[in-house]
Formats: structure tokens, C-alpha cells, sequence
């Protein structure tokens, strides 16, 4: 990375030496002060201006200090990165209800240096078996938003709880109820609140507030709130979670925790039933794989979005030098967004569930469909999104999120991505169980064509059908060097998930970045439809001005996604960088 350095004064120089000859302990003290400019830069301005944590042995991050803490445990009593993943994941159902949960779903890729593999366990929800195509639009055919947000038809069959279980079982050396058992004393015995949770209760408090189960769990008897540094408890989650350890993973959809679901659904007329339920299974799919710059790329396959997309951007990307137009410029953020849009055409397109539609994944993700696309833009211009439709790849061969990463020295590495999606999901409790349900149906095609809450197009592949799994940009990533673990990250944001995580890659591949100031960068955001390039702050008002000069329309808006990421060096140091978005993230090194 290029380091600015000031020059020196000659006349400085030439008042050094006149004091060096007057006395040499004078001149040890001014030699400090008049050095040259070599020496004043290593004594003054060498540095990163962001520190990731460093590990020898195993890092974790991520977005709660108490999963985090958590998860360092396990490692540190001898556990492996995905012992740590699965702990601290049903340590974030506790800490963090408004994404953390066992009520809604997710992929995890595992990553094993040891074997030459690179997994990905898909437990994204199902819709329920009576689902319908139309159950969100009105009599007039228009979709209703509400209906696929805020009712208990929102929610689709919960996976976490069964994938997280397989994860164990495959590859980790702890029990079901060792994993727990943190999870449950936390809610159990409650844990000090910090801001952002109290806030986002407040935030929140109107739609949470109608359910007479979701009040119980989330505000005080009186309705009043609940305030940082106060301990907050859950003995109804506590209890579920006890169960699920005394009775393994199928309890959640066959036994006591499934009544209360199902009582849940009938009290309110929802769809799902306990058939929906003892039927879920979660999968093994084969991630997708790309390569950029020499890098080995993996990343989450339908139906999730993110791998393919972000393997398709980097197809494009590669065809730049990326390093020599920097970090950032307009020329760069340009071609970014160019690509961006170009993928996101092809996600409204084509992308759905695999064992309901068929994917062409290998055309998306081929060097060649990438020339293709990379040849449609101008260096100069940009391409009004009117004038971008989905391309013609190959014959045919898936906001409130959290995300975590973890690695060890046995070559273990873990990117977890779940999700109730919005922030806390439907809004509804489980009455007597002590978690929110997903509303996780809002991610399919109410009706083809029609934008989704994140202003996501959907096409005929991600219809609502019985037992299919609904399209998501979750994106856990997990990037290889000649055969060993070398980055691991991933992020929440809803449609910005995918986006995030490829400036992550490209920061730490094309610009050198170490980990912390890899996830910290200001970002940018461009998913062809509304056709505008979203920035945070961050970005010069000159780089501004010439994308608009450009033809670009620029929209400065909130922070997007909360990167948690470890980055593993040649010598096997781990580094992790917490993403400060997020004002619990936290990365612990071993």
C-alpha cells in the first residue's frame, strides 16, 4: 500500500547539522525531530490506522462480545471451529433475538484443510406444504406486503435448529447438549443489556407490541421498556433450549417445542403444521466455486444467491486492475457497479431452488459469460438499468442477518450466515416456547416481477411453491491459497449481503488490506433495480461529482452489513476484524 511521506526542510537540515556540532547529546535529541524523511516516517506515520485481533492458534468474530466470549471458550477448552460455531450460534438465539434465532434458518460452509473439502450445509426454511402461489396477493392479483411480513403465514418451516445439529454431528466433537449448555445458562440466569438491544426493542415497539406473546418475552409487565445495563431473562426460550439438550434436535420438530408451534399456527391461522414440521430436513449441497486473481473462491449455492453472483462479479472484476484504479475511485467504483447490476439482472431471472427449478449456475459463473458481460461496458458510461436485462448464460446444468466466522489450527474454518430476516422476523412469539418465527416468505416472488421488501425483483424460478425453499443473498464465503484457508467472511444486509462480501474480498486480494480495514471501508451498493449506486459515508464528494458526470445516479444512505471476518496469513497467524457497524461486534483471537 502506497505511504505518503512529507519532505523535509532543507534549512531543518542544515539547523540539525549546526546543533550536531555544537554537542552530541544535543544533537541525539534534535535528530529526532530533524530526521530525514525515510527515518521521520518509521519513527512517526508507519502503521495501519485499523488493528484487527490476532490469534496464533483460532479467531473468532462475531456481532456480540458474548458469543464471541463463548465461542473463544470452546476453542480454548479444546473444541474445534465448528464445536465454537454451533455454540455460538445458539449463544446469539439468546443475545441477539432480532437475527440470532432457532426460529428461522440458514447455510453454513465448513471448510477442511485436512480432507481437501469445502461443505455447504444449506437449512434454509421450506414453505409449508399448503403453501400457494398467490396466498399474498389480493383479490385484484396485486401483492400485500403484510401478508408475507407480519402475519404467521410469513414464516416458512425453521431449519437452524436441524442444521446447526448436523453441523455438530458431522464435524464437531462436542454433544448437542455440551454446545447448549451456554446458550441456556445465558437465558436462563439473563445477561446485562447493552444499547443496541434496548434500542432496537424501542425501535420496534409498535410491531412487536400487538402480540400478546411477543410482549411477554420483550418488554416488562407493565409494557414499559426494558434499558441498558439491565438484566434481561427468558426462562420460556431457556426451556426450549433444555429440551432440544435432553432430547436431541428432532424435539424441536416432533415433540414438545413442535406443539407449541403448531398450537401457535392454528390459534392463528397459519399454514404450517406438525407434518411440516417432522418432515424438514436440512441438506449437503455442493458449494459454488470460482477463482479470482489465483484465489480460490467458495461460497454458498442455491438457494442461496450470494455464490453465484459473487463469483459471476469477480469473473468481471478480474478483467480490471482493479489495484492500479484504487481503492475506491470513481473509475472503481464504476466498474463495480456495472458489474453489479449486470448480476443482479440475472438473480431476478434465474435464481430459485434447485430442487424445485433449474439454475445455470455454470453459465453464471463462467469466465466466458463474464467476457460477455464485461464487454457491454463502457469505461466512461454508465449503463442506465432500463438498457440491462438478464444475459444469456450457459445451458442449464438460491436485513437483519448475523453473521459469523471462525477458524482453527487444525484447519477448520466455518462462515455462518442465518437469518429470521427482518429485524426480529415477524414480530411473533412462539407463545410458551420464548422465540420469534421467521417471516422468511417475504423472500419469494409474491407475484413475478413484483419487489420484495430490499426492492428485489423475483421472477417464475423463486415462486411460492409447497416445500420449496425461498431464494436468499446470504453469502457465507470462504476464500482458499493453494489449498489452505486464507479468508473467511460473510455479512447480514439483505440484498447489500452479497455486495458486502465481495468488497471484503476485493479489499483484502486487490487493495492489501489487512482484515480490520477490510470490513471497516466505506461501501457501495448498486442491484440494477432502482438504478442507482447507494454509498455510505465516506465517499470523497469529487469521486461523487465525476461517477454523476458519468451518468450514474449516487444515493448516500445508511451503513450496510457487518462484516465479521478472519483472515489467515502465510505463517498461520490468525487476524479477525469485527465489523464496527454493528456496536457489539467483537473478534477474539487464541
Amino acid at each position: 500500500m502506497p505511504r505518503f511521506i512529507a519532505a523535509a526542510l532543507p534549512a531543518r537540515r542544515v539547523i540539525a547539522f549546526s546543533v550536531f556540532c555544537l554537542t552530541t547529546a544535543v544533537s541525539a535529541t534534535f535528530s529526532m525531530a530533524f530526521s530525514p524523511p525515510a527515518l521521520a516516517q518509521s519513527a512517526i506515520l508507519e502503521g495501519e490506522r485499523f488493528h484487527p485481533q490476532v490469534g496464533e492458534h483460532a479467531m473468532v468474530a462475531t456481532s456480540h462480545y458474548l458469543a464471541s466470549q463463548i465461542a473463544h471458550d470452546v476453542l480454548e477448552g479444546g473444541g474445534n471451529a465448528v464445536d465454537a460455531a454451533v455454540t455460538a450460534g445458539f449463544a446469539l438465539a439468546v443475545t441477539q433475538p432480532r437475527s440470532g434465532n432457532i426460529g428461522g434458518g440458514g447455510f453454513m460452509l465448513i471448510s477442511d484443510e485436512r480432507s481437501d473439502k469445502v461443505i455447504a450445509i444449506d437449512y434454509r426454511e421450506k414453505a409449508p406444504a399448503a403453501a400457494y402461489e398467490t396466498m399474498f396477493q389480493n383479490e385484484q392479483g396485486e401483492a400485500v406486503s403484510e401478508l408475507s411480513r407480519d402475519t404467521h403465514n410469513a414464516s416458512g418451516v425453521p431449519g437452524t435448529v436441524a442444521g446447526l445439529a448436523m453441523a455438530l454431528d458431522q464435524y464437531g466433537t462436542l454433544s448437542l447438549a455440551e454446545s447448549l449448555a451456554p446458550a441456556i445458562k445465558l437465558a436462563d440466569d439473563g445477561f446485562i443489556i447493552p444499547p443496541r438491544f434496548a434500542e432496537g426493542l424501542e425501535q420496534s415497539r409498535q410491531r412487536l407490541m400487538q402480540w400478546d406473546s411477543t410482549r411477554k418475552v420483550f418488554y416488562k409487565p407493565d409494557g414499559s421498556l426494558y434499558r441498558a445495563g439491565e438484566r434481561f431473562r427468558q426462562p420460556d426460550l431457556a426451556a426450549t433450549l433444555r429440551r432440544i439438550a435432553e432430547n436431541g434436535p428432532r424435539e424441536f420438530y416432533e415433540g414438545e417445542t413442535a406443539r407449541l408451534i403448531t398450537a401457535e399456527m392454528r390459534q392463528h391461522g397459519g399454514l404450517m403444521t406438525a407434518k411440516d414440521l417432522a418432515d424438514y430436513q436440512p441438506t449437503v449441497r455442493e458449494p459454488v466455486h470460482g477463482t479470482y486473481r489465483g484465489y480460490d473462491i467458495y461460497a454458498m449455492s442455491p438457494p442461496s444467491s450470494g455464490g453465484a453472483h459473487i463469483v459471476q462479479m469477480l469473473n468481471i472484476l478480474e478483467g480490471y486492475d482493479i489495484h492500479a484504479m484504487g481503492f475506491n475511485s470513481a473509475r472503481t467504483i464504476h466498474v463495480m457497479s456495472e458489474a453489479m447490476k449486470r448480476a443482479y439482472a440475472d438473480r431476478a431471472e434465474y435464481l430459485g431452488d434447485t430442487d424445485f427449478v433449474d439454475v445455470p449456475l455454470k453459465g453464471i459463473t463462467s469466465k466466458a459469460y463474464a467476457d460477455e458481460l464485461r464487454a457491454q461496458i463502457d469505461l466512461d458510461r454508465a449503463t442506465p438499468s432500463k438498457e440491462i436485462a438478464a444475459g444469456q448464460p450457459l445451458p442449464y446444468e438460491s436485513n437483519e442477518t448475523t453473521h459469523f466466522s471462525i477458524a482453527d489450527d487444525s484447519g477448520l474454518a466455518v462462515s455462518n450466515t442465518y437469518t429470521i430476516n427482518f429485524s426480529y422476523g415477524s414480530g411473533i412469539v412462539v407463545d410458551g416456547a420464548g422465540f420469534l418465527l421467521n417471516n422468511e416468505m417475504d423472500d419469494f416472488s409474491a407475484k413475478p416481477g413484483t419487489p420484495n421488501a430490499y426492492g428485489l425483483i423475483g421472477g417464475e424460478a423463486n415462486k411460492i411453491e409447497p416445500e420449496k425453499r425461498m431464494l436468499s443473498s446470504m453469502t457465507p464465503t470462504i476464500v482458499k491459497k493453494d489449498g489452505k484457508n486464507f479468508l473467511v467472511t460473510g455479512s447480514p444486509g439483505g440484498s447489500r449481503i452479497i455486495t458486502t462480501t465481495l468488497q471484503v474480498v476485493m479489499n483484502v486480494i486487490d487493495h492489501g488490506m489487512n482484515i480490520q480495514s477490510a470490513v471497516s471501508a466505506p461501501r457501495i451498493h448498486d442491484q440494477w433495480l432502482p438504478d442507482e449506486i447507494r454509498i455510505e459515508d465516506g465517499i470523497s464528494p469529487d469521486t461523487i461529482a465525476l461517477l454523476e458526470a458519468m451518468g450514474h445516479t449516487v444515493s448516500q444512505q445508511q451503513a450496510m452489513g457487518a462484516a465479521q471476518s478472519i483472515l489467515i496469513g502465510d505463517d498461520g497467524t490468525f487476524t479477525g476484524g469485527a465489523d464496527p457497524r454493528r456496536s457489539t461486534s467483537s473478534a477474539m483471537g487464541l
